[in-house]
């Protein structure tokens, strides 16, 4: 690895963080499944399939308006195995808890994981707890883990993508990470932001049982939105254009992020999908995600091309265009 020592940037889920795993991670673990680097793997077990992920949560704090690290944890697990195609059935869990944390809040965070997995459609089967002596963790962390059914036929990976694809977002994007900036930071806005940690299971099962194509499906989490589409354009040999005019930002966000100097695209996510479609079957996926609770604000963000692979550009408002290149270093850390 090129650094002598693990940086915060490692974590980010953008250039640093790709390093660290084509580098030190995959050469040691290398295997197909592995290698495909989606958000979940995709294994056959006897004559079906199965999807398995998992996932670890240190968000600081714990706490922010519309959810807490609890559901996070669950929603987030659960969009993970969603995003191969499959139908999240089982998590576990595993609690790092710091001696001293209130049993309040230890409850609190439990109720929501179970309305979370409730909500889901998902069992949380087994887990493990550890307590850790105070100052030797942050409050709690929290590890959750799925495995999921792969109906026959699915077949959707971030490899997947072909050129005229039409480039669908669920909704609005960079919530999560400005509801949990401000919240750690104590800003206060006119407008009320909160997190979009939301399961989009139901969402993707509507999209693979319907008549229509879809390749790609994934969660733009950390990184956001500019670095999962420069991972599918490299994971497919494919370019892309994106248009400035169609990204649904919040304006709350955008003056949030304009005020502070961060680039929505680069924001965490935690409750949006994007989906990579053949243009025959665009529109039609995209108004089956709008009648879902959680794509109502869905979009055809841009489209996929045969022109520089690997690299996504932007058209501007004003007509130009510009490389949106995957995140250098770590924006906001902790964020889910």
């Amino acid at each position: 690895m090129t650094y002598d020592k693990v940086l915060l940037d490692h974590g980010s889920g953008g250039k640093i963080s790709h390093s660290m795993f084509s580098e030190l991670i995959l050469p040691l673990f290398n295997n197909p499944e592995l290698a495909k680097q989606d958000d979940g793997a995709t294994l056959t077990m006897g004559e079906g399939k199965l999807a398995f992920s998992t996932d670890s949560y240190v968000v600081e704090p714990i706490f922010f308006p519309g959810g807490n690290i609890g559901d996070l944890a669950v929603n987030g697990t659960v969009n993970d195995i969603a995003m191969c195609g499959a139908i999240p059935q089982y998590i576990s869990v595993g609690l790092i808890i710091e001696e001293g944390l209130p049993t309040a809040d230890l409850k609190i965070i439990l109720e929501s994981m179970a309305a979370a997995a409730k909500k889901a459609g998902v069992k949380i089967v087994t887990g493990d707890t550890k307590v850790v002596p105070r100052g030797k963790a942050d409050k709690i962390f929290i590890n959750t883990s799925g495995i999921g059914v792969i109906p026959t036929g699915v077949n959707v990976s971030g490899s997947n993508a072909r050129p005229g694809d039409k480039i669908i977002v669920s909704g609005t994007i960079a919530d999560h990470g400005i509801t949990v900036l401000s919240t750690r930071e104590g800003l206060k806005f006119d407008s009320d932001i909160q997190t979009d940690s939301a399961p989009l299971n139901k969402m993707v099962q509507s999209i693979v049982d319907s008549p229509y194509e879809v390749h790609v499906l994934r969660d733009p989490t950390r990184g956001g939105l500019g670095t999962t589409l420069n991972e599918i354009a490299v994971q497919s040999r494919v370019g892309m254009t994106i248009f400035e005019s169609s990204l649904p930002i919040k304006g709350a966000v955008r003056g949030t992020c304009e005020l502070l100097g961060f680039d929505p695209l680069y924001i965490a996510n935690e409750g949006k999908l994007i989906a990579f479609v053949p243009e025959k079957d665009a529109q039609h996926v995209l108004e089956i995600i709008q009648q879902d609770e959680f794509g109502k604000d869905a979009v055809i963000l841009g489209e996929v091309t045969d022109k520089e692979p690997g690299r996504v550009f932007l058209e501007t408002l004003i007509g130009g265009s510009r490389i949106v290149d995957m995140l250098t270093g770590e924006q906001l850390p902790r964020i889910c």
